[in-house]
């Protein structure tokens, strides 16, 4: 059976646009990684204070938890860095996989900070050891955090959007989790200033800790599930299908094998298409570029790679198949 190649060329038709657009992206993601260094170091700093001045274990571990934040930051800013580098000899399909190893890397820096906490507050329960805890400035610096976090995760999660990007994705979910475990405790503050009742405080910090981990194992599955070359998740397979088959009154007959992967921002996409025998090389080919251009309009950054093949039926081509 003969078969016949199509490699799609439609971003080389708009090449100037799409470099200019690229730039941009990549601009504002740099921005995004820089403005979430900067915001975890003043928390940070803020927050160590605040576990010194107040004697609270959970100001504490939420100490821990942004010093994770901004180590994964720092690893997100090199990584959007060197994953905007373009393809060269040694990386001939570009450095997209540097932002999954990235986003790998801080879910276990997640979970390192979530076991952490869990044992100093454990610790603390069980030795008994009883301290006054001064919940004023704890109070105000967990409420500073939780606004300060909610603004910059909000912007991650913007451009992460706009530009596919992995390990964008993965810093703003450390900062959302942040958020979160922020309002556990300064929840908790405000119950011991007006109890009085200090156990609260490392229970608090453990619940903070389990909450820290599952956020952690999650990033963890998804970027090993990358690197690992998995599949897309089913819904986006779903709607890679829904295209095709939606070109079918258009020429196609069906298609053969639809594989698809994440690699970085980018997703890599191959199909083998079925096309009626009679129709030609030229009309088959502008009907590949039409799918491969509603694709990349759905998911943004993506390599498409489309086998054609003329569809086989035993009455047209069985003589062909069995020489093959």
């Amino acid at each position: 059976m003969s078969r016949f190649f199509f490699f799609n060329n439609s971003l080389t038709k708009h090449l100037n646009r799409d470099k200019i657009s690229c730039m941009h992206i990549d601009t504002e993601k740099k921005l995004a990684a820089g403005l979430s260094i900067t915001s975890n170091a003043v928390i940070i700093a803020l927050k160590i204070i605040a576990g010194i001045v107040s004697g609270s274990i959970s100001i504490i571990s939420e100490a821990i938890h942004s010093l994770s934040d901004f180590l994964a930051s720092v690893l997100t800013f090199f990584a959007v860095i060197k994953s905007s580098e373009p393809a060269d000899n040694d990386h001939p399909f570009g450095h997209g996989r540097y932002e999954d190893m990235s986003g790998f890397i801080e879910g276990g820096l997640i979970i390192f900070a979530s076991l952490y906490i869990i044992y100093q507050s454990l610790k603390k329960l069980f030795l008994g050891y009883e301290v006054e805890i001064e919940s004023n400035i704890g109070i105000i610096v967990m409420g500073f955090a939780v606004v300060a976090n909610f603004l910059v995760s909000s912007y991650l999660f913007h451009v992460a959007k706009r530009s596919n990007s992995v390990s964008l994705f993965a810093d703003g979910e450390h900062l959302r989790t942040d958020i979160y475990s922020s309002l556990g405790v300064l929840a908790g503050l405000v119950l011991i200033k007006i109890t009085g009742i200090h156990i609260l405080d490392p229970i608090i910090a453990i619940g903070v800790a389990i909450f820290i981990f599952k956020a952690g194992f999650s990033i963890s599955k998804t970027t090993l599930n990358n690197l690992l070359d998995g599949s897309l998740p089913k819904e986006e397979l779903d709607e890679i299908e829904s295209i095709i088959n939606s070109y079918k009154t258009k020429g196609i007959t069906g298609y053969k094998s639809l594989k698809a992967r994440s690699v970085g921002p980018s997703k890599d996409i191959e199909l083998i298409l079925l096309f009626p025998a009679q129709m030609t090389i030229c009309e088959c080919h502008k009907i590949c570029d039409d799918i491969e251009d509603s694709i990349c309009g759905k998911f943004g950054k993506c390599a498409v790679s489309i086998h054609a093949e003329p569809e086989c039926t035993e009455q047209n081509c069985s003589k062909k198949c069995k020489k093959v």
